[in-house]
């Protein structure tokens, strides 16, 4: 069978069975889930999809991506029950989009990097939505180092943007300085403040580096957890609780199992 008959024929049974499980004599729990009560599945599918890349599990992902599209046909097959849109009309739309945001491959527009193509897309889309400012778009609800992090590549592409590695450096020892003063002589909400302006500077350092801070924070949250881990066993191993344990014996376990690294 030609592949392209199979893809389509694979994804018209999962929108059938779909259909089926939201019938009068389909399942009682699909039935009454409504749109927003299953975004917190869809959130759940998302970050799974996430780390199965980070750990390259990519049998993993084959499941994880099918769970995304379940997701994605089950908002479209509600949407189609209270007649506001199809799946066909997605499909048409994201189908049109990707030609018409893409010149440089369906039409006669020549790029020469891909920073160029990015630019020609953020400018089509400013176009297309009639939006006022070109950092518009941004969903308020990501997660704020994902949000920092866009809005930075937003402003850049229009040239809002230091022109070397030194100069994001410069910046952030800039903010450093400035939190140390608020901590001396600020108030609660200017040493917060700081904090914040000190954390936008390094999401703009990875940025400038071309490394996700949110996946980089993800890894030392993960690195900290099996090192905090490995604290606790040895303590448990020495029949002690940890915190019994002075914070110098737990520093030095915590080194030990950095070397191990």
């Amino acid at each position: 069978m030609n592949r392209k008959v199979k893809i389509g024929e694979k994804f018209i049974e999962l929108v059938d069975i779909m259909k089926k499980l939201r019938a009068k004599d389909g399942c009682p729990w699909d039935k009454e889930q409504t749109p927003e009560s299953i975004l917190p599945f869809f959130l759940e599918e998302t970050y799974e999809v996430m780390e199965s890349v980070h750990a390259k599990d990519w049998d993993t992902l084959k499941e994880e991506l099918g769970d995304i599209l379940l997701h994605v046909v089950y908002q479209a097959q509600m949407a189609e029950e209270e007649k506001r849109f199809s799946i066909l009309e997605s499909l048409e739309n994201i189908t049109a989009k990707l030609i018409r945001r893409h010149p440089h491959v369906f039409g006669n527009v020549k790029v020469d990097a891909a920073k160029s193509a990015k630019q020609n897309w953020e400018a089509q889309k400013h176009q297309e939505k009639g939006r006022e400012s070109r950092l518009d778009g941004v969903p308020v609800t990501l997660p704020g180092l994902v949000r920092a992090q866009r809005l930075q590549e937003k402003a850049s592409y229009v040239g809002f943007e230091w022109d070397k590695v030194e100069e994001v450096w410069e910046k952030i020892h800039e903010e450093l300085l400035e939190l140390k003063e608020a901590q001396s002589n600020g108030t609660i909400e200017h040493i917060e403040e700081e904090i914040g302006d000190v954390l936008f500077s390094i999401v703009n350092l990875s940025r400038f580096l071309k490394i996700s801070s949110e996946d980089a924070l993800r890894r030392t949250n993960k690195k900290f957890i099996k090192r905090f881990k490995r604290i606790e066993e040895e303590l448990r191993k020495q029949g002690r609780s940890i915190e019994e344990a002075p914070l110098a014996e737990m520093d030095e376990i915590w080194e030990t199992d950095k070397l191990s690294d």
